[in-house]
């Protein structure tokens, strides 16, 4: 199964695809969008739409897996994470591809162990689930690759029940 994984931000972006086949993952492509300085939030935004549209195309994921909402203390900061999800969700609409929503605590825990995790265990955890030998090129990045590996793991045990029950 190819998942990809998409942390949004208006800003920095992280997206990862992986590859699962049973308990083996491979990470196939890893990045930062990174938002063009100084230009409005809608430029910003249709870049970020564009850069997520050509790795789905290139990679066709079966899956994505992005980052639960949730509330942020800063308005400002959560009505541009909030623009930059629902870009990355109409991107996937456009392509075709569904979406799976996971909460950080969701995350660390299927990565780490643990659901409060801090970024450097889930960078550490990411990079020795996947054997990757080179830096992560921003903590964007690695979340996205931990919401693939959070979804790969999900997919696998969701079939491996229903093979269960269909056996019963």
């Amino acid at each position: 199964m190819r998942v990809m994984g998409i942390d949004p931000g208006l800003t920095r972006t992280g997206y990862g695809v992986i590859e699962t086949n049973g308990g083996i993952m491979r990470a196939l492509d890893v990045g930062t969008a990174r938002a063009p300085q100084g230009q409005p939030p809608s430029v910003q935004l249709m870049n970020l739409c564009l850069t997520l549209e050509r790795v789905m195309e290139k990679h066709e994921p079966e899956a994505v897996a992005i980052e639960r909402l949730f509330f942020n203390s800063n308005a400002r900061t959560a009505i541009r994470v909030g623009q930059a999800s629902g870009v990355a969700l109409l991107a996937c609409a456009e392509v075709g591809v569904p979406v799976y929503e996971y909460t950080p605590t969701e995350v660390k825990q299927a990565v780490v162990g643990v659901g409060n995790a801090t970024k450097e265990q889930v960078t550490y955890m990411v990079r020795t689930i996947l054997r990757l030998e080179q830096d992560l090129d921003s903590a964007d990045a690695a979340d996205a690759l931990a919401l693939a590996i959070c979804h790969g793991n999900a997919a696998r045990f969701r079939a491996a029940v229903k093979e269960a029950e269909a056996t019963q």
